[in-house]
């Protein structure tokens, strides 16, 4: 049909060349002709016009079946009240009267492209199961189609521009939630004067008032150092886009003397407001347990975090540890035994903590053990030194553990408070009774049914927390902290230091100085820090594979021998003592996974670019365990998670 429509405007076209040719001939043979040719010329024009347009409009009559009212096509497709059009090829050959006047506004399309209706028309999109949705003239519809091949094509079209107004419009407003803190009301802002207070706290509101005033929601005060506002997702996009500027505004308000930051938290696309409520609740606990300054974004999906550029800021009351210290101390009372267990690959933090924490059981009287898997451990010194001084049976395997465990057997977690991080997951699983002690940044995926859930990420390490405690549960001259156990402790409390150079604070040295009351010997502690010649060498070839990339040393080394690992940190340790590195990443193969250690002075938060690796750890100290990567795999995503952060974060200085 369309090769027949070609072939009339054929001959069409080249009767009209012949008269302008004779009419070209007459002009050049007399000039005299040259009126009757242009007249020739302007009569040709118009007869072309005229023709191919009445050809082609009849030609679209008699294919639309206007003349002939009993057309299968006309009863069964015109009547319809939705757009339909067909198509042979490309090429649109019939359509209703419903899109003519809905489509193209009255205006006729017959043997046109498709594509100069709707320029993004896809026949595989069409002919898809949901279609393809397609806009013309300020106005969105859904196509189906049907038909064989590219012989003839039956297009319907759904006008769903309303409904798609209302559903982004509804998706828009969707309300969020925001819970904010004053993460220094209680530390700083309380001892300031009352006029420099109040200075401070009506910056603080007016920063937030046009936080939220710029968007179309609201915010209310529910206590001195806490508010809840609701925004629309339209302004939630955009508060996400700008990574939670408010962080930067209203730390920038203190300035050097006053230390004021903020934790939000929000519930995001909740399928109801006390949804939404909830996980804005669930939010700030978390921003709070990764030591404040920061946002976290609660939705379905999981939780995002922005900000946490700064350090925790310590508290100085030990009114919770000795709350803590109490109730733990009734839990041990009422347990058959207790278990002790940190994370896998302990350190001496997560030894040292333990050992002061089966004191704590000693001093109730009651049997414990502490749970370590020794061919995978970095305190393998101080482990060995406490069987000796304590008997081999006080340290048992996790296998053997789960088959000591009872109904009323307390398990207590030291060092972490991730369930994926444990030294045993299976023993966690069989306990009934969990305590958690720990001062890592809180992360996704934490011990949520713990009976005690003593987490202060604002402390140096597991270490000072269970060094507080003991002061106050009240032991007795032959129940009271043995030499050896005090240095297991100070042990923990140098190494998450750094021998007292990073992360400390008032409470950290007066635990170090109970202490030493107690009979520590800092040569021995040290002494703890030793390793043999092999591992020194270890060390220091993967200090000298180091690249430096954006402030960062970054060390990707081949397998190492499993006794090695512990030259892994202290080689990341190394690292930060080079002029420029702000941080430092060593990455090893050891055959099953790939191991990542991360260490900085401060600068930079090298838990936030661990856990975009699936890692975590604290701002100053983290890691990660990469599996089914390669090195190369392996060194790439540590680049791009480094160069991601430094594009996102604000550079700092360790404070």
């Amino acid at each position: 049909m369309k090769k027949r429509f070609s072939c009339i405007d054929v001959v069409i076209w080249i009767l009209a060349v012949a008269c302008l040719t004779l009419a070209i001939t007459l002009t050049v043979t007399n000039p005299l002709y040259a009126i009757t040719a242009g007249v020739i010329i302007l009569i040709v024009a118009v007869v072309i016009a005229v023709n191919i347009r009445a050809v082609r409009k009849a030609t679209a009559s008699l294919i639309k079946g206007l003349d002939d009212a009993n057309s299968d096509i006309r009863r069964s497709l015109s009547a319809l009240g939705t757009p339909v059009l067909v198509l042979t090829g490309d090429h649109i050959m019939w359509y209703n009267s419903v899109f003519k006047e809905d489509v193209l506004g009255g205006v006729d399309a017959c043997l046109r492209p498709v594509h100069d209706v709707f320029p993004m028309f896809s026949s595989d999109y069409v002919f898809s199961e949901s279609g393809q949705i397609l806009e013309t003239n300020g106005k969105t519809y859904t196509a189906f189609g049907c038909g064989a091949g590219h012989a003839l094509w039956v297009i319907y079209l759904v006008n769903d521009t309303r409904l798609r107004f209302d559903a982004e419009e509804y998706a828009l407003t969707r309300p969020s939630v925001l819970h904010i803190a004053v993460d220094t009301y209680d530390e700083i802002l309380k001892e300031l004067k009352d006029s420099e207070k109040a200075s401070v706290t009506s910056r603080i509101d007016l920063a937030l008032e046009q936080f939220i005033g710029s968007t179309s929601g609201f915010m209310r005060h529910t206590s001195s150092s806490r508010y809840v506002a609701v925004v629309e997702e339209r302004h939630m996009e955009q508060i996400v886009k700008s990574r939670f500027e408010i962080l930067d505004t209203v730390r920038a308000i203190g300035g050097e003397n006053v230390a004021v930051t903020l934790s939000i938290g929000v519930g995001r696309a909740g399928k109801t407001m006390r949804e939404s409520d909830d996980w804005a609740a669930q939010a700030l606990d978390m921003a709070l347990g990764r030591g404040g300054d920061q946002a976290a974004v609660k939705s379905a999906e999981g939780f995002e975090f922005y900000g946490g550029v700064s350090r925790s800021i310590e508290k100085r009351s030990k009114v919770r540890s000795r709350i803590i210290a109490t109730a733990l101390k009734d839990l041990i009372d009422q347990s058959e035994n207790v278990m002790v267990m940190g994370h896998r690959l302990t350190d001496l933090d997560a030894i040292g903590a333990a050992i002061g924490v089966m004191r704590m059981c000693k001093i109730c009287d009651k049997p414990s053990a502490l749970v370590v898997n020794e061919k995978n451990t970095l305190a393998e010194n101080l482990i060995a030194q406490y069987r000796d001084v304590m008997g081999a049976e006080y340290v048992i395997t996790p296998q053997q553990a789960e088959d000591y465990i009872e109904k009323k057997t307390l398990l207590i977690v030291v060092d972490t408070h991730m369930k994926q991080m444990l030294e045993s997951t299976q023993l966690y699983e069989k306990a009934k009774n969990v305590v958690v002690i720990d001062h890592h940044r809180k992360g996704v995926g934490h011990i949520d049914d713990a009976v005690i859930f003593y987490h202060e990420p604002a402390a140096s390490s597991a270490s000072e927390l269970v060094a507080e405690m003991l002061q106050y549960v009240g032991y007795e001259k032959e129940t009271k902290p043995t030499q050896f156990e005090a240095q297991a402790l100070l042990a923990g409390i140098m190494l998450d230091t750094r021998s007292f150079s990073i992360h400390t604070g008032v409470r950290t040295f007066e635990a170090a100085a109970f202490l030493r009351r107690l009979g520590a010997k800092t040569p021995e502690v040290k002494k703890l820090f030793n390793v043999p010649i092999e591992c020194y060498a270890y060390k220091a070839q993967l200090v000298t594979e180091a690249e430096i990339f954006l402030g960062c040393a970054i060390v990707v080394s081949e397998t190492l021998p499993t006794e090695m690992a512990v030259v892994i940190p202290q080689a990341a340790n190394d690292l930060l003592t080079i002029d420029g590195v702000e941080a430092s990443f060593v990455a090893v193969d050891n055959g099953s996974q790939i191991s990542i250690s991360a260490r900085s002075m401060g600068a930079v938060n090298v838990q936030i670019i661990m856990e975009q690796l699936g890692g975590g750890g604290h701002l100053t100290m983290a890691g990660a365990q990469l599996k089914n990567t390669t090195l190369a795999d392996a060194k790439q995503k540590l680049i791009d998670a480094v160069a991601e952060y430094r594009n996102n974060q604000p550079k700092l200085e360790a404070q």
